[in-house]
């Protein structure tokens, strides 16, 4: 199966070398763990709070999905991380406005940390892309 990374223009990857923010394998478009970076790129992050920074992932994984030809509809599992899942509330919260329906098949983990201190979540994802 051929395996393709997929250029998003409206959302910054990562300097060469490190990892790519989509490939694609056939069907299925694996989308690396996000978190609430701005859609230019920079080290701040967009909100300080699970909530806010949900909602600038699931903005960046919508981006992401639309650019492979996809849409949210699409994603079949996500594994969140988070920092705090006392919090996970207002991981749920976000994610409603964003997915209805049957939502995707989820995992919640607790990590000690993750990219750094004022990252409280990470989503990654994985969407079939093939026949509806």
């Amino acid at each position: 199966m051929p395996r393709t990374k997929v250029a998003i223009p409206n959302v910054a990857e990562a300097d060469p070398g490190l990892w790519s923010n989509c490939i694609r394998a056939g069907d299925l478009l694996f989308i690396s763990g996000q978190v609430a970076r701005p859609f230019e790129g920079g080290r701040t992050l967009v909100g300080n709070n699970e909530y806010e920074q949900t909602k600038q992932i699931f903005s960046r994984i919508k981006r992401i999905c639309e650019a492979a030809g996809g849409s949210l509809e699409d994603i079949v599992k996500m594994t969140i991380f988070v920092v705090n899942i006392k919090n996970n509330t207002e991981v749920w919260r976000a994610r409603r406005e964003f997915f209805t329906g049957d939502f995707p098949a989820s995992t919640l983990v607790e990590v000690r940390s993750l990219a750094g201190p004022e990252t409280l979540v990470e989503i990654e994802t994985v969407a079939y892309l093939g026949k509806k």
